[in-house]
């Protein structure tokens, strides 16, 4: 009897394995990360969370290289013609032109150095870069200064543009859904 009951406790736990390993499996094609070798190039080299990097491309662009915003926002990372400019010219790309945003390499390469850019602004909070990456650090900044927004002058306890609150919960969620689905495999080297 004992044995009988080892046995059915040993194929219900491959049983919720299997289980387990599919919901990866099918959430891995719902959830792909494309241009992963760029990702994980450039997450390194900015020493930033590949996962985050691959959430606001998925927010962003869903992997659309082609992509281009109402506000003519460009590729993969949706970088501004003014912002890409001033990137440019910071990372000392020379002969930069908007066109070469559609990029994947390039693209990626300087939104991870944006980001960082955002990181040494406003430390390890994520929710202030991301909030700049998408509102503009200008308007973050002021809003840390507001105790409506900003009750400790740190952390934002209210987003003021619902675009953007939005945006932060969505690359929040892609995160963590990657995290999940890429555990160890897709960590930085």
């Amino acid at each position: 009897m004992k044995v009988k009951k080892r046995i059915r406790g040993l194929v219900f736990i491959i049983i919720l394995i299997m289980i387990v390993l599919n919901v990866k499996a099918i959430g891995r094609k719902i959830y792909p990360i494309k241009y992963n070798d760029y990702i994980k190039k450039y997450s390194v080299k900015y020493d930033f969370n590949p996962y985050v990097v691959a959430a606001v491309i998925k927010v962003e662009s869903n992997y659309n290289k082609n992509a281009r915003s109402k506000k003519d926002a460009i590729g993969l990372m949706q970088m501004t013609p003014s912002t890409a400019k001033e990137v440019a010219d910071k990372m000392k790309i020379e002969d930069f032109t908007v066109d070469m945003l559609y990029d994947p390499e390039l693209n990626i390469n300087m939104g991870c150095w944006y980001l960082n850019d955002l990181r040494r602004e406003f430390g390890e909070n994520m929710e202030l870069i991301l909030a700049a990456y998408n509102g503009g650090r200008g308007n973050v900044k002021k809003w840390l200064k507001d105790k409506g927004v900003s009750k400790d002058g740190e952390n934002l306890h209210y987003i003021p543009f619902k675009e953007t609150d939005k945006y932060v919960k969505k690359v929040k969620v892609n995160y963590n859904v990657y995290n999940y689905l890429y555990g160890d495999e897709y960590k930085k080297q």
